[in-house]
């Protein structure tokens, strides 16, 4: 009697760390609070369920060739993709294209400088400040006066 006693509460501790462990479990609660992630996973399972069914007795070559395979094969793994990244955190693609705009419009001005003779003298203005105009009177020689004209009548 006390072997049996000692073997159901040896198991029943291992259901409890098991279930302790399964709380902790970051997927696990993650799980059990999106809906979506759990919507994402029922569509998933409901669409592979279907396409077994339409596949059972065929071959494999002839169930891919049947379009209501394919469709529910396609809505299966997008939706295991999609609960996939909210698993994962959400990580989008989307963040790269600030990136390449910023890359695409440096290079773009960069290739409009180069081009436009305009354009360059305009940015260096901007970063510069204007060229002064100026003219340039030699120090080395004297300079020239004109002739008075009462000097030349007598």
């Amino acid at each position: 009697m006390a072997a049996k006693r000692k073997a159901a509460k040896k198991a029943g501790t291992g259901a409890v760390s098991a279930g302790r462990n399964a709380r902790n479990n970051e997927y696990v609660a993650r799980l059990l609070e999106d809906a979506e992630l759990r919507e994402n996973l029922r569509t998933a399972f409901d669409s592979a369920r279907k396409a077994y069914g339409r596949i059972d007795g065929k071959g494999p070559a002839k169930a891919l060739d049947d379009k209501k395979v394919q469709k529910q094969l396609k809505e299966a793994a997008s939706s295991l993709k999609s609960a996939a990244d909210s698993l994962r955190g959400g990580r989008k693609r989307k963040r790269r294209r600030p990136v390449r705009l910023l890359l695409v419009g440096v290079v773009g001005a960069g290739a409009a400088l180069a081009l436009s003779e305009g354009l360059r003298k305009k940015a260096l203005d901007a970063l510069f400040g204007a060229e002064e105009e100026f003219e340039y009177t030699s120090t080395t020689t004297p300079p020239v006066e004109a002739p008075t004209p009462a000097a030349s009548g007598n």
